[in-house]
């Protein structure tokens, strides 16, 4: 076999090789983020005990989005998640995503029936910092640092009392498990509660929160 013949058939079997080392990480990385899905919105379904739900497929295998519908007369009437994936299905990109995104992300909104005492919010300074959310109102809150757990966070506050109702659900709960924001938005009858998947049990993470905003919402 001539050396161009040798070249045109390690070619051939590289090419092969790749292809099926792409097709193995979609098929992994399809599996894994199903199971992460479901695991996620099944959490959720445990604490949230709703009487009817629906859930929306986002981009196939990168995400999804429940809305959850709690029991009549309960004080959060409706909760809203959406869960954006790492695209583990596509290891080209993946490298990419991780730098922008990094993590899981989990982003779930409660419509309550009541208006909450106040504004408020607990942040993770980290987060806050790399690509967080805005708070629109921060200029005209007051500001604590704190340390929850292992992590510094900033706790905002538009009143004493809001004040006292944050820092007692840090006294129940010593650790954020895989939360990095709560927030209070009375004008809009909305609580918010963003947490990592992989930082800690959804469950664990979201019942305290959930219980938390439901009994100030009354």
């Amino acid at each position: 076999m001539d050396i161009n013949a040798y070249m045109t058939m390690s070619g051939v079997y590289l090419i092969i090789a790749f292809a099926g080392l792409v097709t193995y990480g979609l098929y992994w990385g399809v599996r894994h983020n199903r199971r992460i899905l479901l695991s996620v919105f099944n959490a959720l379904i445990v604490v949230v005990k709703p009487d009817d739900q629906t859930f929306t497929s986002i981009g196939g295998c990168v995400g999804g989005h429940a809305c959850l519908y709690p029991r009549r007369g309960d004080s959060v009437v409706q909760v809203d998640a959406t869960l954006t994936l790492l695209p583990r299905h596509s290891w080209l990109y993946m490298p990419l995503s991780f730098l922008i995104m990094r993590y899981d992300r989990l982003f779930v909104t409660m419509h309550v029936q009541a208006r909450l005492p106040g504004e408020g919010h607990l942040i993770e300074a980290r987060y806050a910092g790399f690509r967080g959310p805005a708070i629109t109102n921060a200029w005209k809150l007051s500001k604590d640092t704190i340390r929850w757990g292992c992590h510094d966070f900033y706790l905002y506050y538009d009143t004493y009392g809001v004040r006292e109702h944050l820092y007692g659900f840090l006294r129940q709960n010593p650790e954020p498990g895989a939360v990095r924001h709560i927030a209070l938005v009375p004008d809009q009858r909305k609580g918010f509660v963003f947490m990592l998947p992989a930082a800690g049990p959804v469950e664990c993470s979201f019942a305290p929160v959930y219980d938390w905003m439901a009994s100030l919402a009354v």
